[in-house]
């Protein structure tokens, strides 16, 4: 009773409750701004316990801001990255949701080669160019 009412005093959880943070917290830990972390949760991937206007979030809601932020980091689009974070409490659960996130990374794979060669093309045709460039302008020396 007095560890509840000294975490009480403190603002820290008692003991026996999981840790929470504030928006302001979740913002600075994972460096972004409170506008996205608003903008996540009014797409529903996000949903933190609300006490009046103050956002309360759980474990849960920082592991989905963490698998949100890694899937913009490789170029998923977040319609998908709601897929696979969804998946994981419906069925076929976990198993599904990784054989599903797979295909995914599959697809981006492909696609982020191909872009790759398409950028060493223009690269070495820019090469091509450039030197072109240089042995004209030597003919004008």
């Amino acid at each position: 009773m007095a560890s509840t009412q000294a975490a009480q005093a403190t603002g820290d959880p008692a003991p026996d409750e999981p840790r929470t943070w504030t928006i302001a917290e979740v913002a600075e830990e994972f460096g972004v701004t409170h506008r996205a972390v608003r903008h996540y949760e009014e797409l529903g991937l996000l949903s933190p316990e609300r006490r009046g206007t103050q956002r309360i979030f759980h474990p849960r809601d920082r592991i989905r801001l963490a698998l949100i932020l890694r899937g913009r980091r490789i170029g998923f689009p977040l319609e998908e990255i709601r897929t696979i974070i969804n998946m994981y409490d419906e069925q076929p659960g976990e198993a599904g949701q990784l054989r599903y996130l797979l295909a995914q990374i599959d697809d981006r794979r492909t696609e982020l080669e191909s872009r790759r060669r398409d950028i060493e093309d223009s690269l070495a045709e820019l090469a091509t160019l450039e030197r072109r460039c240089h042995e004209d302008l030597a003919q004008f020396s």
